[in-house]
């Protein structure tokens, strides 16, 4: 059986015992806060993010894995004859996915997979490449079948506050405070063809009814949804809302696993903390 090394960037929010499950490594991006580097997961937490925006206002900025970290995490592999399946975050959201198709250049049997997506909606694609590994696909046929799937998984969140929008320079002071005053909640899917991110249906109420019209409105959207599996991802969100929507979908019987995931530095310090969304796949 040939030897396949399967990686992903720190982005697909994937951990513990299910990430122990896929036997994936994670490569970190980059977290630069007061002029200092730290790696995605490694070093620093969303809750450092956090406590550091409430002190200062300020938030950091986030880096791509370089052609060169590619390069030196797979040369060891490749020089003990594996090949490397790596799922990368989304190339419109980040450089991440040119670099390592880059290394790729410079090392032999290295297939990067453009997710189109981000957090556990690459995830997703680490699962599945693990099953294709562990059932002795070629690497080659493995990163084609993925390729494929990419436009079937599907990522979303409900954002609670638009603070760090806000911070970002994604929405302005103005809309920040009416969205925040009318209690506004807006929804942001990814768009699975391009990675580009969009806003969606703007919810207005308390957070506990919106979330579960959002589950319920993403879930119809589709005919053809796959039962395997369902990510609740979120930035930091209080237990109330988490068991608020694994309730929902558990009475709704639509899934035969329930996964619920906390989000990476990165994709953490662009939405804040009341940030919750589901993360699915179809036929």
């Amino acid at each position: 059986m040939a030897k396949i090394l399967l990686s992903a960037d720190s982005t697909c929010d994937i951990s513990g015992e299910l990430l122990e499950r896929t036997g994936a490594q994670l490569m970190p991006l980059h977290i630069i806060l007061d002029d200092k580097s730290y790696e995605d997961g490694v070093n620093i937490t969303p809750d450092e993010i956090y406590a550091n925006f409430r002190e200062t206002g300020k938030l950091p900025k986030t880096s791509a894995i370089n052609t060169k970290e590619y390069v030196d995490q797979f040369r060891p592999y490749v020089e003990q004859g594996y090949e490397v399946i790596h799922i990368n975050l989304g190339a419109a959201i980040s450089s991440s996915y040119q670099n390592c198709v880059a290394a790729a250049q410079v090392l032999p049997g290295i297939y990067p997979i453009n997710s189109c997506n981000l957090s556990s909606g690459s995830g997703h694609l680490v699962i599945e490449a693990a099953q294709r590994i562990k059932a002795g696909l070629p690497a080659k046929e493995i990163a084609e079948e993925l390729k494929a799937l990419v436009p079937k998984c599907h990522a979303s969140f409900v954002i609670d506050k638009l603070d760090f929008l806000k911070a970002g320079g994604r929405c302005s002071t103005l809309a920040m405070l009416g969205a925040n005053l009318l209690q506004i909640k807006p929804s942001i899917y990814v768009n699975n063809q391009d990675g580009s991110m969009t806003v969606g249906k703007k919810y207005r109420g308390k957070l506990e009814k919106v979330l579960v019209t959002y589950v319920h409105d993403k879930l119809s959207e589709y005919e053809n949804i796959r039962h395997q599996r369902i990510f609740i991802t979120h930035g930091g969100i209080g237990q109330q809302y988490i068991d608020i929507v694994r309730e929902e979908l558990e009475r709704l019987h639509y899934f035969d696993e329930i996964f619920i995931e906390r989000a990476s530095c990165t994709i953490s310090s662009h939405c804040g903390p009341g940030t919750l969304g589901i993360l699915f796949m179809t036929e």
